[in-house]
């Protein structure tokens, strides 16, 4: 790794229009599993202006099944699309919870594909999907993230924070960030550019309004990253284009799965291609980047690496994973083979052994949806995948 470098991570805020997409796809997620655990959900959703669109397959016990909505499904649907929506706050002329034009055009899932997932007889659950998965941990931050994804969320997330609360009164919900630290010997040491771009409200277009605006957001920079890191003005950028009061979905059509960077490690890390949200646990596009996550946070935080990257490959239908790969960057304090024999012995890593592991089927998405699947405090049910209970066990089997 080289000894000085300058890296960059940018995340995007609830009210993205992807991030919109992402989280009314989870909403779906989570309603099918709250009536049948065992629900099969592959979601999508489009927005744009007034507009959203729901496609994809489903299997749910109560809400769809033999090809046939039951009563009252749909509607329920339609209620929690909407409610979502206005919990992340658009009640704008071009995108508004109340009013946008809503299609369902969820139909059931393929039979083809079921019986390659469902266990049957002798045969394990497979995976519903072929793919590569990676998850990744560093030393870098204490939640083990890279720091510069890690500061681009904390910006956001206050910027939410103080909107929905009404700190100040003219942040609108789309916003982005984007954080470039300077690294000495694989550790930041100070932020040498900033941006922010936020959706504000109508009137904001002269001198007074546009620096209080920034005054604004340099505060919550100056929160956020460490003191002695703010850069000096001439590389803090807000709304560098100049107004921004046309945004969300009326401002550029959002799809699911369109920020899976944003979502995992803000390109520090690889990415396998698949995306998380709109997908049951049954996919490992999902289950498995989150036991790969599980797997690389235990072992950072356990010393046994200051930073650790895992992949994982799957044939759709079959239960096993076909490989596993660790990467301990130079930094191990053990040989990463030897951790490669270990941890199959620690969690069985075939769809339903992650599931069991994790807890995975419960309606615990939607807050997956925005400030990243990674990183977050475990809560209940919530974010399992952020746990570290395995250390004594790694430390134990790799003494």
């Amino acid at each position: 790794m080289r000894n000085q470098f300058l890296f960059t991570s940018e995340s995007v805020s609830e009210g993205h229009p992807d991030k919109v997409a992402d989280q009314i796809s989870d909403s779906i997620v989570d309603l099918f599993l709250s009536k049948d655990p065992e629900a099969r959900i592959a979601c999508e959703t489009l927005t744009t202006t007034q507009l959203v669109v729901l496609a994809g397959e489903i299997r749910c016990k109560g809400v769809y099944e033999n090809g046939a909505w039951a009563p009252g499904a749909q509607e329920e649907i339609e209620a929690t699309v909407r409610e979502t929506v206005k919990r992340i706050g658009y009640e704008q002329d071009g995108f508004h919870w109340e009013t946008f034009r809503f299609e369902n055009n969820l139909h059931g899932q393929s039979a083809h594909i079921a019986q390659g997932v469902d266990e049957s007889g002798n045969k394990d659950e497979g995976a519903g999907d072929q793919g590569i998965m990676f998850g990744y941990a560093s030393d870098e931050t204490p939640d083990l993230m890279p720091a510069t994804l890690y500061y681009s969320h904390k910006i956001l997330e206050r910027m939410a924070d103080d909107r929905h609360n009404k700190v100040v009164p003219f942040l609108e919900p789309d916003a982005k960030s984007q954080v470039t630290l300077e690294y000495i010997d694989e550790k930041p040491v100070r932020a040498t550019a900033l941006v922010v771009s936020t959706q504000h409200a109508a009137g904001m277009d002269n001198d007074d309004s546009r620096a209080e605006l920034r005054a604004y957001v340099k505060g919550v920079m100056a929160d956020i990253l460490p003191e002695g890191w703010l850069p000096g003005d001439e590389s803090i950028y807000v709304n560098p284009t100049g107004l921004f009061e046309i945004g969300g979905p009326d401002g550029d059509a959002g799809l699911t799965g369109r920020k899976i960077i944003v979502d995992t490690y803000g390109g520090a890390s690889p990415h396998g291609g698949g995306a998380f949200s709109g997908k049951d646990p049954t996919k490992v596009d999902r289950s498995a980047a989150y036991i790969t996550r599980y797997l690389a946070k235990n072992i950072v935080a356990a010393g046994l690496a200051r930073r650790c990257t895992i992949q994982l490959s799957y044939a759709i239908g079959v239960a096993e994973p076909l490989s596993l790969y660790v990467d301990l960057h130079g930094t191990g304090t053990v040989e990463a083979s030897a951790i490669e024999a270990v941890l199959p012995t620690l969690v069985r890593l075939t769809p339903k052994g992650i599931r069991t592991h994790l807890g995975l089927n419960k309606p615990i998405y939607q807050k997956t949806a925005a400030y990243g699947h990674f990183g977050r405090t475990p809560d209940g049910d919530y974010f399992p995948w952020e746990k570290t209970d395995l250390v004594d066990q790694l430390k134990a089997a790799l003494a």
